[in-house]
């Protein structure tokens, strides 16, 4: 079903039915997880294990990552393909992963029963602040092909975004098994500069929304905060205390709690 990794394969749903990788556990009402960029399915395990008691979980390999590194989708396409793995469900996203999700659940709300964004936005609206974004990825991009994944991984962890990391929380690991063409193409198509922004739109959203931010990531706090105003009285936001921009690795209990505790509500 996939390619070999490593080798460019851009694909047009129409055309072929590639379905993104994915992994499916548990029973209950269906919570698909969509991860970052440089991460891959994996990074949602220990929270995947403390739900399947209750729901059935999927683990989405994002276009151009893990397993589904040789599906080269931009935003709209990638968000897509992620509704057909995932069907109808309540959708969970981090970061890159919570701009499909959210890309999603404005072009298809029928599959999204529930939403959850974590340290995510809705696009930038400056144009010219989208170009030199653009610009600033194309070059990241070029540097991936140049240095290669482990040297890439290294850097892109040393940024102060991950402060809050650690040796034992980054995933490093996980995170080595993509690769450079992968990564490179994921920043070219899905980078934050091709988003169309899509703040005036969210207050056609109409399911329940939970939107997390960590308290020491000020920059997407404020995204956050402004998501939750935008969206309206259907959604909620939540900020993890003593958390950067990855609560789901540096308080995963924390997270835990809240992103159950909203799965679970009536």
């Amino acid at each position: 079903m996939f390619g070999v990794c490593g080798k460019p394969h851009k694909i047009n749903l129409d055309e072929q039915k590639l379905m993104l990788a994915s992994q499916q556990f548990g029973n209950g009402p269906r919570v698909v997880f969509v991860h970052g960029f440089t991460q891959t399915r994996e990074t949602w395990q220990d929270l995947t294990s403390d739900l399947v008691d209750q729901f059935e979980v999927v683990a989405i390999d994002a276009p151009n990552h893990g397993e589904s590194c040789d599906i080269s989708l931009n935003l709209e396409s990638g968000a897509r393909a992620i509704g057909e793995v995932g069907g109808a469900a309540a959708y969970v996203g981090y970061s890159l992963g919570g701009r499909f999700c959210l890309t999603l659940a404005l072009a298809e709300p029928q599959k999204v029963s529930r939403l959850v964004l974590i340290s995510t936005t809705a696009g930038i609206e400056d144009k010219d602040l989208r170009l030199a974004r653009i610009q600033s990825d194309e070059e990241i991009a070029k540097r991936i092909e140049q240095i290669g994944v482990p040297k890439f991984i290294d850097e892109w962890l040393a940024q102060p975004l991950f402060g809050g990391l650690t040796i034992d929380t980054d995933q490093r690991s996980m995170r080595l098994k993509n690769t450079a063409i992968g990564l490179s193409s994921s920043l070219r198509l899905c980078g934050a500069g091709r988003q169309q922004p899509t703040w005036s739109r969210l207050k056609d959203l109409s399911m329940p929304i939970l939107v997390v931010a960590g308290a020491n990531d000020e920059k997407y706090r404020l995204l956050a905060e402004r998501l939750v105003a935008e969206i309206g009285s259907n959604a909620t936001l939540a900020i993890i205390n003593d958390s950067g921009h990855t609560p789901h690795l540096e308080q995963p209990e924390k997270f835990s709690n809240v992103v159950r505790g909203f799965l679970s509500t009536e």
